[in-house]
């Protein structure tokens, strides 16, 4: 759930805001939305539920690629993109 709050920035953090959300290509307030989340992770490391996910993630991309062999991935596409 939302809630707005109103925030007095002075002219380095709003130029900082403005930079990110450049940046990011969004808007100041979702600019500063991410810095505050990331800032905690980083103060605070990153919440459980979010770990376990990741690691979910992980363990499915390890899943996929089990067996495969990049080298011959890659000979393939060399020999494919040589008419190029």
């Amino acid at each position: 759930m939302a809630h707005r709050t109103t925030l007095i920035l002075d002219q380095e953090a709003r130029t900082a805001a403005r930079e990110l959300a450049a940046a990011y290509r969004c808007s100041t307030s979702e600019a500063i939305r991410r810095a505050v989340i990331r800032h905690r992770d980083a103060v605070y490391g990153v919440p459980a539920a979010n770990r376990q996910q990741r690691k979910q993630a992980l363990k499915r991309l390890f899943e996929l690629f089990e067996g495969h062999d990049a080298a011959e991935e890659v000979r393939r596409l060399k020999a494919e993109d040589r008419g190029f």
